[in-house]
């Protein structure tokens, strides 16, 4: 359940960068491709954690 809150918290912050980014005065595939990458960091954070942080994490803080 926290990993889901995180999670949310992590796309609103990443939404929120993107339409950022949108208003920069830079080439629109530049603002494309850095909002696509933004966005997929996201997605593999929340996969890091799910298929490796949640077994390794409590051994590593201890």
């Amino acid at each position: 359940m926290i990993g889901f809150i995180i999670w949310v918290i992590g796309v609103v912050l990443c939404v929120k960068a993107v339409l950022e980014i949108m208003k920069w005065p830079v080439d629109g595939v530049k603002k494309l491709l850095v909002a696509i990458i933004i966005l997929l960091t996201s997605w593999v954070g929340i996969c890091v954690y799910y298929f490796w942080g949640r077994e390794n994490l409590p051994q590593i803080l201890k």
